[in-house]
């Protein structure tokens, strides 16, 4: 078994070095802002805690984000390889069969391995996420819940889980506070589930569940009055787009039953709900049927009401991948058990998991254009570097603009969707100014053009138009055209 471990551990590290030399940026513009927030944290220490950036995500990355982004984004494929060998190490405490295959069933849920080599929060929070399941499973409560407590240091999600994290807890006290019991009571297969808890099991008062999983919310809000001042400096940083104004819009009850195949993969989605319904009738592996349920019904209904800037993307259930992963082995081996005898299945094994590799490449390959434009936001920066001028502040309308030219972020005046307050920012700035934006993000996120910008006392050095297909030329064999974009530089003199 474990030369399976290692192979399929090698397999994804190449694959995930090959999608960050593929990819110089991200899918989406959050990658690219959280690597310049951690990057100019040391910089700007209240970086460090607000809300958006998360503190133990900023502090961790902090450090491989003074080397540079694709430093950064080699630490994230670290933490994804570590998920996965600590998920295969849970489906061992579990005494599942196969145990190995958690390994690819990880990586090859396409969502996972779209951001395995990226800068996204998600990845971070399936690591401590899976390190607090192998904790709670062993018994060792107490050390389980205060991992679990970080979880809210990196992503929102973290409060949910913490409240699920209780009910377990508190599902398993017996009422003595004082009583450290030798046997633990149950069936079979919940014994198994708790693995080893005999020895260091324990009571928890539910007063002390609760100071344990509020850990990681303590000390967010110790740090950020070291370094604020400001006792309500996590409530002053809250997002502005994190209302229930639907800023995001909103979508249909079914919305992550339709990207299922995203979330868990294309075909692997059948040993999937497998799994899941296999583990519910029996009664098994409840922290893990528990947290995906949780995560589905509260992020549906942030969905369905557009509250806090929910905007129903796939990638929020990488923060609960382990379990993901773990009841597609299930299911795997519940549909193993059933067809044993027959000769084929090997070879639908195979396939299987050789077609969704595929899924996973094209997936990669097609999921977001910022990764296509970062080819031309490098062939303009090239262009700059040939024809310098002096820069005394920078603006720009793309993330990765930022993380070429490694300017301070707070040169940027803070843009907002009001044009005619952002031109005038723009209006303000001083001589030597230069402005990297593009027809896209910059109209769309900031409500202002290139037009505009020259009208605000700019000069227009640098313009061309690009047609940006992926590297699998999707554009020539799917619906999905080429992306057409427009980049422009301009400065005030």
């Amino acid at each position: 078994m474990q030369n399976r471990v290692s192979i399929c551990l090698a397999l994804a590290a190449a694959a995930g070095l090959l999608l960050a030399w593929l990819q110089p940026d991200s899918y989406q513009q959050d990658a690219g802002h959280h690597f310049v927030a951690a990057r100019w944290a040391w910089a700007h220490p209240e970086s460090f805690v607000t809300v958006w950036n998360r503190p133990l995500f900023t502090f961790l990355y902090s450090f491989p984000a003074q080397l540079s982004y694709p430093i950064a984004k080699l630490f994230t494929l670290a933490i994804a390889l570590l998920t996965a060998h600590q998920t295969y190490r849970l489906a061992q405490q579990l005494r599942i069969e196969r145990a190995w295959l958690a390994i690819p069933l990880i990586f090859l849920q396409p969502s996972f391995f779209m951001i395995s080599a990226d800068t996204m929060t998600e990845p971070l929070f399936a690591l401590l996420f899976v390190i607090a399941l192998r904790l709670h499973t062993a018994g060792r409560n107490v050390a389980g819940m205060i991992v679990a407590s970080l979880l809210v240091t990196v992503r929102p999600e973290g409060f949910f889980l913490a409240v699920l994290w209780a009910a377990w807890v508190l599902k398993d006290v017996p009422r003595s506070p004082f009583h450290v019991p030798r046997s633990v009571p149950g069936t079979q297969n919940e014994q198994r589930e708790r693995g080893t808890r005999n020895e260091e099991r324990g009571t928890i008062a539910p007063t002390a569940t609760v100071l344990f999983l509020s850990t990681g919310a303590f000390l967010w809000w110790l740090s950020a009055l070291f370094l604020t001042g400001d006792p309500l400096f996590i409530l002053h940083s809250w997002p502005g787009n994190w209302d229930l104004d639907a800023t995001y819009g909103r979508g249909t009850v079914w919305i992550y039953l339709l990207r299922l195949p995203e979330i868990a993969g294309l075909v692997l989605l059948v040993p999937f709900v497998a799994g899941l319904f296999v583990s519910l009738k029996r009664r098994e592996y409840g922290s893990l049927t528990s947290s995906y349920l949780t995560l589905f019904i509260v992020h549906t209904i942030l969905r369905v009401s557009g509250w806090f800037g929910s905007a129903g993307y796939a990638r929020y259930f990488v923060c609960i991948s382990p379990a993901i992963a773990i009841l597609t082995l299930v299911g795997w081996n519940w549909f193993g058990a059933r067809f044993a005898a027959a000769s084929w299945r090997p070879a639908v094994a195979r396939a299987t998991l050789a077609f969704s590799a595929i899924v996973c490449i094209v997936y990669a390959d097609m999921a977001g254009f910022y990764g296509r434009d970062a080819r031309a936001v490098t062939e303009l920066h090239a262009w700059f570097q040939e024809n310098p001028r002096p820069i005394t502040k920078f603006v720009w309308s793309q993330a990765y603009m930022n993380v070429l030219f490694d300017r301070d972020p707070s040169e940027r005046p803070v843009l907002l969707e009001d044009t005619a307050r952002n031109i005038e920012q723009l209006r303000q700035m001083p001589s030597g100014t230069l402005v990297f934006w593009d027809a896209d993000t910059g109209p769309a996120w900031y409500h202002v053009t290139a037009d505009d910008i020259v009208s605000a006392g700019y000069t227009l050095l640098y313009s061309k138009s690009y047609e940006l297909d992926g590297w699998l030329k999707e554009g020539r064999w799917t619906p999905m055209p080429p992306r057409r974009e427009r980049f422009y530089l301009l400065y005030k003199d």
